[in-house]
């Protein structure tokens, strides 16, 4: 794409493929992969973009597909000087680019429970963008607030409010770029808090493949929350069990695959592209939608456009 892009401080990089920053190792080139030095970097670099430009911001690529022709526009990755830590008067900041683990280990050292983000695959930005939740728990329990950089380059910040959290999803507008957020915590004992994790990560080792090329969870639950994420307890209505009623367990397409472990996960078993993955997923939305009714919708996040027509 050629295009007369703006000179910034961090790094600018054409034609950049993303097969390797995604977690299921598909996908074709962004015309342009920028990595801000810093927030301002970041804010002034979008100031100055052609608005017509598309921006995308993306993680560690843990609960995305690209497709095979990659993306058109610019997509930001942001790095090291979004990833810090700190923790004060009960309340824990992290940057955008901080995983989630690592957020739930440094609370628990300071004695705050934020336990569900140690098995939330990606970083805080993503996790926040999508109210990431587990066992339970839902960033929209924890938020205070979350810092972004808009599409125009103006710095804001963003209420429990103005992002309108439900299930799996928030009211952030495209091309805005999470950078930094907020969660207030319980405090518990910082041993019982590590014992938790070490449970947690054991009983999600033993139900998924967590050493398979998988992006999470492939559909959302069709039913069992709120419109604000919160748990209900009177459905219990699962996507792997409608898959596994259909017939879809192990079921493959090319190099992809539904689990057989845990039948709601996409894997990559080798070799798969972007275009397999989606078609083994858009098969299994039909295929569940005959067999039970439900529509179930897509949990992993596809961007980009297809190699060709599917």
């Amino acid at each position: 794409m050629s295009l007369d892009l703006p000179t910034p401080r961090g790094t600018l990089t054409a034609d950049r493929p993303l097969d390797s920053l995604t977690w299921l190792r598909v996908g074709g080139p962004a015309d342009w992969l920028f990595q801000p030095a810093d927030a301002e970097d970041l804010a002034a670099f979008l100031a100055a973009l052609d608005p017509g430009v598309p921006v995308f911001p993306m993680g560690v690529g843990s609960n995305l597909i690209v497709r095979d022709g990659g993306i058109r526009g610019v997509v930001v990755r942001l790095g090291r000087a979004f990833n810090g830590v700190e923790i004060a008067d009960g309340v824990v900041t992290a940057g955008a680019a901080a995983l989630d683990a690592q957020v739930a280990r440094r609370a628990a050292d300071a004695g705050l429970d934020l336990t569900f983000l140690r098995t939330i695959p990606g970083s805080i930005g993503g996790a926040v963008r999508m109210n990431a939740g587990c066992y339970g728990s839902y960033v929209a329990d924890h938020l205070i607030d979350a810092r972004a950089v808009t599409r125009d380059g103006r710095e804001v910040v963003l209420t429990a409010g103005d992002l309108a959290f439900s299930y799996r999803h928030t009211q952030v507008p495209d091309g805005w770029v999470i950078t930094q957020a907020r969660f207030r915590a319980e405090p518990a004992d910082p041993d019982a808090l590590h014992a938790k994790m070490v449970d947690q990560m054991a009983r999600r080792d033993a139900s998924q493949p967590t050493r398979e090329r998988s992006a999470g969870s492939t559909f959302r639950n069709p039913a069992g929350f709120s419109s604000t994420g919160q748990a209900d307890d009177t459905h219990d209505l699962k996507a792997w069990s409608l898959i596994d009623r259909a017939g879809l367990r192990g079921h493959s397409w090319g190099g992809a695959q539904m689990s057989e472990k845990h039948p709601n996960f996409l894997l990559n078993t080798g070799g798969a592209t972007a275009a397999e993955l989606e078609a083994l997923g858009e098969l299994v939305r039909r295929r569940v939608l005959e067999d039970s009714g439900h529509d179930l919708q897509w949990e992993v996040v596809r961007v980009g456009d297809f190699a060709e027509e599917p």
